[in-house]
């Protein structure tokens, strides 16, 4: 992709863009505790005493989290580390009861890694990943339930979050926008985390600098709490077009953390920026650094599942699909799920066909996902099954499908009841067609003398003769044969 610039007064400014990505991990209690994770619970319903750091209360280290982190850092071909410490990060919410957030610091459960993102152009490139580590997530403070009090709720309070860390080598919109849809996807496949970012399971604070080309790293701005796709690429271009404004009116970027405001299309200023040294780390006295075997990574690693890169390889090499159609499909784990359900024994390449554009356009007509889907994939798969065989033509195939979305019904019963069945029988074709030829003589001598584009004329009336019913590649053999 050409490099994405914002234009200042005399020449342009190149953006830089860092992304710490907040996903909750896929798991039935808390980091520390045996609380419930459930969503949507009545307010400080799944809050043990642990999570309102009672006095005398000790966290406790759920394992099932930390194989979900090494997980999520094997699907990242990150580097898994084998000595990792939960350090104590002070700071005062009203919402953080323990006046301080378990968290990873100097040594995270895992390190260096790296995340191909592909575009629609054909075009890829890699993203390095810092580091991911595991931490506990705040509660949740509410301001709309009183005219002058804020309430809290600790629902969320100890629930576990993995932060992955990019390196700043995105920059433009269009790269932040794919990293997220990639790190969310690969968890999703991984299933460690459920990627739903209108319930806060997936969240991301944006770092923005800009600078002119050739010039060193800029200061950057950090934006907290964006909680969709399209919040974060139109964040990144506002806040850089207030800072290369900033510059051309010489004045310097201050390091802050700031808000996305998405009706004004705005950044404002939020805190000053802090460092690490503000929030005093120091390892947790209650917890021991956490030390992993090579078995346990292996174990973990050998039940690692096709990730969307592997999955839109085999896409095209064992099912001939193009690379766009290929990542379409491996974007998504239910998308993919239900095409390899829909071609077994069945045409990849005609399955795809219908997948994305007959089955997605009437999802997405009906605001439907595809776990909703009328049509089940065994039930698509036979619908190709009678296009390949010739049972069916495509254009009756479409009134089947059809069908099929309002009625959940099989294709093989539509056919049946409807009466549907292609004909190929070769007399009945060639009556059509010599009734046709006979009709319009006037039309056929003037293919004959070199008006080729006519042949769909005769086509398109044997096809209207036959209701729709007769096969057209014999249609169009013989009709071929006849005219010439």
């Amino acid at each position: 992709m050409e490099k994405f610039l914002i234009n200042g007064e005399n020449d342009n400014f190149e953006i830089v863009v860092g992304l710490e990505i907040h996903a909750q991990v896929n798991s039935q209690a808390k980091l520390f505790s045996g609380s419930s994770t459930k969503f949507g619970s009545k307010p400080n319903e799944n809050v043990s005493l642990v999570d309102a750091a009672m006095p005398g209360m000790l966290p406790v280290i759920n394992k099932h989290c930390i194989k979900q982190a090494v997980k999520s850092g094997l699907g990242l071909r990150a580097k898994i580390n084998k000595f990792s410490i939960f350090d104590r990060k002070n700071y005062f919410y009203a919402d953080l009861p323990q006046g301080y957030q378990i968290s990873q610091y100097s040594d995270p459960i895992v390190g260096e890694g790296n995340v191909e993102i592909n575009f629609p152009d054909g075009t890829k490139k890699n993203i390095g990943i810092e580091r991911l580590h595991l931490e506990q997530d705040a509660g949740k403070s509410l301001h709309d339930q009183h005219p002058s009090k804020s309430y809290i709720d600790l629902n969320r309070s100890g629930v576990a979050l993995m932060e992955i860390v990019s390196k700043p080598d995105i920059t433009s919109p269009d790269e932040a926008g794919a990293f997220i849809k990639k790190i969310r996807s690969i968890l999703r496949f991984l299933d460690t985390c459920d990627g739903n970012m209108e319930q806060g399971s997936l969240r991301c604070d944006v770092n923005v600098s800009v600078r002119r080309d050739g010039e060193p790293l800029g200061t950057r701005c950090e934006i907290k709490n964006l909680n969709s796709v399209r919040f974060v690429m139109m964040a990144i271009v506002s806040e850089a077009k207030r800072q290369v404004e900033e510059i051309e009116n010489g004045n310097e970027i201050i390091q802050e953390t700031r808000l996305f405001d998405s009706d004004k299309l705005e950044t404002r200023p939020m805190r000053s920026k802090e460092n690490a040294h503000d929030y005093r780390y120091f390892p947790d006295p209650d917890l021991m650094p956490l030390e992993l075997t090579d078995d346990f990574i292996s174990n973990i690693k050998s039940s690692l599942p096709l990730l969307p890169d592997e999955i839109r390889v085999k896409l095209v090499n064992d099912f001939g699909l193009s690379d766009y159609d290929a990542s379409v499909i491996s974007e998504e784990k239910e998308t993919s799920d239900y095409f390899f359900i829909a071609t077994e024994g069945r045409d990849g390449k005609i399955v795809s066909n219908w997948l994305t554009t007959e089955l997605f356009g009437s999802l997405n007509k009906n605001s439907l996902s595809i776990n909703n889907s009328p049509i089940k994939p065994k039930q698509l798969g036979e619908l190709v099954g009678f296009i390949s065989d010739g049972t069916i033509s495509g254009r009756i195939a479409k009134d089947v499908f059809a069908e099929m979305f309002e009625t959940g019904s099989d294709a093989s019963l539509i056919i049946e009841e409807k009466g549907l069945k292609q004909n190929s029988n070769s007399e009945d074709i060639i009556k059509m067609i010599d009734n046709v030829i006979n009709n319009n003589q006037d039309k056929v001598n003037e293919y004959r003398s070199g008006k080729d584009k006519l042949f769909g004329f005769f086509v398109g009336q044997v096809m209207k003769d036959s209701g729709g019913k007769a096969n057209p590649k014999m249609v169009n053999e013989i009709l071929k044969e006849k005219l010439n």
